[in-house]
Order: C-alpha cells, then structure tokens, then sequence
C-alpha cells in the first residue's frame, strides 16, 4: 500500500515525538483522518466538543508539559474555530502547531463550499510561520519548520493541506534544483549576556539598598538562583500570574502576585522600592511598577524582541534566566543590612492573615475566598490548576498558595473566558499520573466548560490517576464584568448582559457518570472539597457564592472606590449587598495582626 501524504504528516509528526493531537474532524481532513485509521490512531486524536476547545486543550498541554501541543481542524469554520485557542498561546508564548485542512486545489479561487482564504486568516496568529502546502514533496520541511520554529520562538505556526493534497502518493524531495530537504534534530544553545554588560547590572544591584525582584514564566528553570539572588541581595520577590508556581508561596519573601488581582505586599514593595530586577516576565501594567524615576532597574528574557518594555530598564540582559543569573551572582555583594527584608517579610505575614480573616468572613450564601482558602492547604503536592478568566483568578491569584511541585496557569494575557476545562484535559493527557484542578466562574462554565465534561466523561478511564476536579462559583452573575463596570465606570448592574441562567453542574456531571457535589453553606465548604479530592473519578463541585463579595484591590484608589460608591447610589440592584461586604472585606485589612 503506497504512503499517501496523510500518512507521512502522521509518521512525521511521531518522529518529532508527538503523542496527542486535539481536533474535530471534518472533510477538509479526510485524509488525515484516513492515515489515522491506518495508523492505529498514532499520534493519539483527541476529540474535543469544539474546535475552540481543541486549541485550549493544546495549549494546556504544552503549557503544563512544556512540549510543542499540536491541534487540528477541517477547513473553513473548523479553521476558523481554532483562532481564539491560538491567540490565546501566541500572546502566553506556548508552542502550538496548528494544522488545517482547506478545499481542494483544483477549487480554490473558485468560492467553493467552505473556502475561507486561511492563510490571511491565519498570517497574524501564525505570523511566525504559515504555510499552504500545494505538493507532497515540500514535505517535511515546512512540518519540519513549523514544529521547530513553533519550539524555538514558543509560538504558533501553521500548516494548511489543501484536501485532495491528504490523500496523493507521498513523494519525498529529491536531490535536485528548487527541492528543500529537511531533518528533524531540534537543538539549540541558551545564550548568555557578555561579561560587561553583567558587570553593569551587577554595580546597579549593589548599589541599591531596597531591591525587589519580579518574575514571571521565563523564571521557572531558574528557581534556585532567583533564591539565591533574593538571599543574598535581601530581596523580596513578586510574581506575575504566569510565574504565580515559580516560587513556593511558602518563602517568607515572597509577596505573591502583581497587578490588579495581586497582593498588598506587592503593590508596597514596587512603591517603595529603590532598585527593580525583573526575570522572565513581560508583565504588561507599569502602574504596578515603581514609578518612573523611582529605581534603577534591569531586565532579562531570553527573547530580545520583548525585551526593554513596561519601564526604562537601565540594562537589558538577554539570555537564558538561569544561566544569565548563574554569571551575575558572583559579582553581587551581600547586603548585611536585612531591614528591607524584615519589612517584607512582616507585610507578607500579615496579608495572609488578612486573607485568611477575609475568607472566613461571612456572606450569603458561601464567601468566594472561602472557597479557595479551603482549597489551597488541602492541594496535592503535584497538583495543576487552572483558574478561568472571571473573578474566580483573582481568588486564585490571592488565595492559593503554591509548593513543591504544584503547576497553575490561566490565560495571562488574551485573558479569554473558557479555557480552565480544556487546560486540565489537555495537562491530563500530557500528565495522565497528576491530579488536575479547574477553577471557574458559572459564565465560563456555561460558555463551554460544561460541554468539555463530555469530553472528560469520554476519556477520564485512560489516564493513570482519575482525580480531575472542576470548581464552579455558582452566583448566576458575571460577576468580573459587573465589578469592572461598577469600579471603572461607575455604571450599575446590567441585569440583561449579567444575570446568568440557573443550571445544575453537579446534576449535570452525575447524569455523565461522573462525581457531582454541591456545597450551599460555609460549613459545607471543607467537607465539600474532601469529597471532591477523594473521588475515584472526575468531580464537578458546585459552590453556592455572593457576587455581592467584591474582588477588591489590595490597593484600591479613590476614584474606584467612588466609582463603586456611584453604582450603588445610580441603582444597582445589588447595592446593600455590595455596601455590607465591601465594607466588612476592606475592614479585615486594618485589624491587627497576629504580631502586632
């Protein structure tokens, strides 16, 4: 039987060591879908309830595997489907290789059933490397090509087959004019600042007597020497949302998030900071920074095309974080005096203090924050978490505390409802062996996530270890668009854009066969989430929240606070709830602590 280009693009793909692909079929992919058949479904298809979820899934894998994810789709509106998904890992820097199928070759250019011009479609989100393949023998290079680059620069690429194409005699290029041959090895050398510009960022740090530290996802290979640095410097370290599992929250130094969902410790050392190194992170709001004249400051990624954004770093360092901070270290002085340290510390100590008087303080029915709090110190070892878009991430960038081998992530910078479900399946079939958590608001929840239960309902037996949990916030509102419309706008709730419909997630996950608990009481909270980690199969917990509870900033302004203030008295129509929670969760914050 004669290997067809379908076949080769499945062999090729199992060379460079692809286990999973996420897709939907449809004709466009005819001819992969055939070879799959033939290949006794190798690399695995993964069949998602969308494409939109395929591409979440995909990202989840690479994002929890740090292995090139790979999706696929039909032409036309399967294509289409895949964009959000994909956008979601070009602007969050994951590797994903898209491929798509199209009409045949002989009608394109002839508005035929379900032509879309894709490779326009596609030249922004796959702006590194898109290719229409239009012969057999431009295989394997631009496979080759969009797995690697898609590797090397974590980005999207693209691969668009035309469907009569899938199914022609696979014919390799030969050695002759105008044919591109290809290999598959994949390596690459992290490079490492030169000696002088080290010895400049070194004379900054050294001479900075209040050093804070910054990292982000670029940072996690380098734990032991931003611990080391932090040691030695003094240094109290913040995380933006895509680091939040660099670093144990367990560290007495380290401040937790940054930004409008992070914590007051943050937001006090960037303010009173004198010098600021920022690893591996492009954290995107400067407000959040020192202000401008404020610090010296240094950055290094290991990408120079984003480098030297977000604040005028005096130095930018590109290189590999760990190597980079393995040749500057050498060259910092220890700081003997530890009061900047000690001042840290003491902030840290009593913002969890206030986060744990804030959980526990009461609303009607469940506080969201108890939710989370009860959450964190019963969190497996090695578990993964995703947190949707909503306010459920800023419970999560609050409350839950990270250790040992415990991965989180979430759509950090497209901030897209509805990839929490499909993060976890994805990170389950690339880590079948780890217990896997979703956090997510009832709107993303009914937006997809519910569907991806069939998903998991199809699968959950396969993997290793079944425990895949599914948190919803139940509060029938879309309560981040509902606060975001009180603070910045001064706007009340617009109950017909707000208010969500009532759905039973927990009856619904028992009528698929999986675990269902509901939880409609503070007291049931605790017992909840044991029933749900101890489950011997996928469990969809349902918790009864206040919207009424405000995701307040550690740092809230006057102008939010007026503006919220204006909600109430223009109508909103959750106003005395709103005025009675606010109020008992901003007071928390002034209560003494425990070492006061």
């Amino acid at each position: 039987m004669s290997t067809t280009v379908g076949d080769y693009v499945l062999q090729r793909l199992r060379d460079w060591g692809v286990d999973h692909v996420f897709g939907y079929a449809g004709d466009g992919i005819n001819g992969l879908l055939s070879a799959w058949e033939k290949a006794g479904n190798e690399p695995r298809f993964v069949q998602a309830r969308h494409e939109e979820m395929a591409a979440f899934e995909a990202v989840g894998y690479a994002k929890f595997t740090g292995r090139v994810g790979v999706c696929t789709a039909t032409s036309g509106p399967g294509a289409i489907h895949l964009l959000n998904g994909l956008y979601d890992a070009k602007l969050d820097h994951v590797p994903v290789v898209a491929i798509v199928g199209q009409t045949a070759r002989s009608a394109m250019g002839g508005s035929y059933q379900q032509e879309v011009d894709l490779h326009t479609l596609y030249k922004d989100v796959a702006s590194d490397y898109c290719e229409t393949v239009m012969v057999p023998e431009q295989l394997p290079n631009v496979l080759d090509r969009a797995m690697r680059i898609a590797a090397s620069r974590r980005t999207v690429t693209a691969l668009i087959i035309p469907s009569d194409l899938q199914e022609l005699e696979y014919t390799a290029p030969s050695h002759a004019f105008k044919m591109v041959p290809s290999s598959l090895d994949l390596s690459w050398s992290a490079p490492v600042p030169a000696a002088d510009q080290l010895d400049r960022a070194a004379e900054i740090l050294n001479a900075g007597e209040k050093l804070a530290i910054l990292v982000g996802q670029g940072a996690r290979g380098a734990v032991d020497e931003v611990t080391a640095l932090a040691e030695m410097t003094g240094a109290g370290v913040a995380k933006a949302l895509l680091g939040k599992d660099v670093l144990s929250d367990d560290l007495p130094w380290v401040t937790g998030s940054i930004g409008l969902l992070g914590t007051r410790p943050s937001y006090e050392m960037m303010m009173d900071c004198d010098t600021l190194l920022v690893v591996g992170s492009n954290f995107p709001y400067s407000q959040f920074l020192p202000e401008f004249d404020q610090a010296r400051a240094i950055q290094i990624d290991l990408d120079p095309t984003m480098i030297g954004m977000r604040y005028p770093f005096e130095v930018n360092l590109v290189g590999d974080a760990a190597r980079t901070l393995r040749e500057l270290i050498p060259l910092v002085q220890r700081k003997n005096d530890r009061s900047w340290r000690s001042g840290i510390e003491s902030n840290v100590a009593r913002w969890w203090e206030v986060m744990e008087r804030r959980a526990h303080t009461s609303a009607d029915p469940i506080n969201p924050e108890l939710v989370f709090h009860e959450l964190s110190g019963r969190l497996p070892s090695n578990a993964i978490l995703a947190a949707d878009s909503g306010s459920a991430a800023n419970w999560y960038a609050r409350h839950i505390k990270f250790r040992d081998d415990m991965r989180g992530s979430l759509s950090g910078t497209l901030a897209t409802m509805g990839p929490g479900v499909p993060y976890v399946i994805g990170a389950k079939f690339g880590l079948p062996d780890r217990p896997a958590y979703a956090l997510v608001g009832d709107g993303a929840m009914q937006m997809n996530g519910i569907n991806e239960l069939i998903t998991i309902a199809k699968y959950w037996q396969e993997w290793a270890d079944p425990r895949l949990v599914v948190a919803v916030l139940h509060n029938n509102d879309l309560n981040q668009v509902t606060w975001e419309l009180r603070a910045m706008g001064g706007s009340p709730q617009f109950l017909p854009s707000q208010e969500l419909p009532e759905f039973p997630y927990a009856g619904y996950a028992r009528l698929l066969g999986l675990h269902g608990v509901t939880a409609e009481k503070p007291e049931e909270v605790g017992p909840a989430w044991d029933e749900a980690l101890r489950a011997d199969r996928p469990c969809v917990v349902e918790f009864r929240t206040d919207p009424a509870v405000p995701p307040i900033p550690p740092h809230a302004t006057w102008d939010q606070l007026e503006k919220a203030l204006e909600s109430i008295v223009r109508g909103d129509s959750d106003r005395v709830s709103i005025v009675k929670e606010g109020v008992k969760s901003k007071v928390q914050e002034f209560l003494p602590g425990k070492s006061s």
